[in-house]
């Protein structure tokens, strides 16, 4: 990507929306503008990776902040329309959990989390630039207290009158293409994401640490494929050898460790000219 490239990104990007939310001023606002209600002050933690177990869906957070009552947020930008979007969020809530209690400590301590989706796109259809979700009881549609809540903003709303006139032009920004970022806006707040912006685009190791980003991140899709090409070779010896007799347990550890795309590929023709697991076993 060249500097007039980068420069090109608006906020809807999400390496220029987690820069920006690094100001603690300016996530306070966006918090605040998303809730509806006053926020005191953020601590915010942009980029936050949460990994469990190497087996299960780890999750990269654009921002995560706390604020001094210790509740927690994630915000994150959408640009692309998820049909699963809702299940996202029930997963973020459960990996946000996971991060904050400790082993022995009550229930009680757990602390309230929001996840907070700023979309360009209409997430529900219905029009509005706020969809405010929570747990309720169906039968007589009262809330639990649960302590989780989530916040889906639609940069496509048509429901001005129900919302504060900041948050429209909030939104109206972030759905905002590139000439249109550089026009007049009348919100302070909004002004002055507008000019946080410019500095971090005109910021010339913001802009080293996004190439750094994406090369990593490319890296990243390609060792995915890579493993995804491999698991599906190993699993493809095992069902082979599985034809001629029975797997045993350590030769099914060895061929769904092996790491090498060649060797694999050179198993699968080994196993397809042995007359057995144990010959297999015996050849390799």
């Amino acid at each position: 990507m060249s500097r007039t490239q980068f420069r090109n990104l608006t906020i809807s990007n999400a390496f220029i929306f987690s820069a920006a939310m690094a100001d603690e001023e300016i996530c306070r606002r966006v918090i605040e503008l998303a809730l509806g209600i006053p926020i005191a002050k953020v601590h915010v933690c942009t980029e936050k990776t949460m990994v469990y177990h190497p087996e299960y869906h780890g999750v990269r957070l654009d921002v995560y902040a706390a604020d001094d009552k210790n509740t927690r947020f994630n915000i994150e930008m959408q640009v692309v329309f998820q049909r699963w979007l809702p299940k996202r969020d029930r997963y973020y809530h459960s990996q946000l959990d996971m991060d904050l209690l400790s082993a022995g400590e009550s229930y009680e301590n757990l602390p309230d989390t929001y996840v907070i989706f700023i979309c360009d796109f209409d997430p529900f259809g219905r029009g509005l630039y706020r969809y405010t979700c929570e747990t309720r009881c169906c039968e007589e549609n009262f809330p639990i207290q649960n302590g989780t809540k989530s916040i889906y903003l639609n940069t496509k709303g048509r429901n001005s009158q129900d919302v504060q006139p900041e948050l429209v032009e909030f939104l109206r920004y972030i759905r905002a293409t590139q000439e249109e970022c550089e026009g007049e806006f009348y919100d302070p707040f909004v002004k002055h994401l507008q000019e946080k912006v410019r500095r971090i685009k005109n910021d010339r190791s913001m802009e080293e640490r996004y190439m750094l980003l994406e090369e990593m991140m490319r890296n990243e899709r390609k060792a995915g494929i890579l493993e995804g090409r491999r698991r599906e070779k190993a699993e493809c010896v095992i069902a082979l050898l599985e034809t001629k007799g029975e797997v045993t347990s350590g030769l099914r550890s060895r061929i769904e460790s092996e790491e090498s795309l060649e060797k694999l590929s050179q198993w699968l023709l080994l196993a397809a000219g042995s007359a057995s697991p144990e010959d297999f076993a015996k050849k390799m």
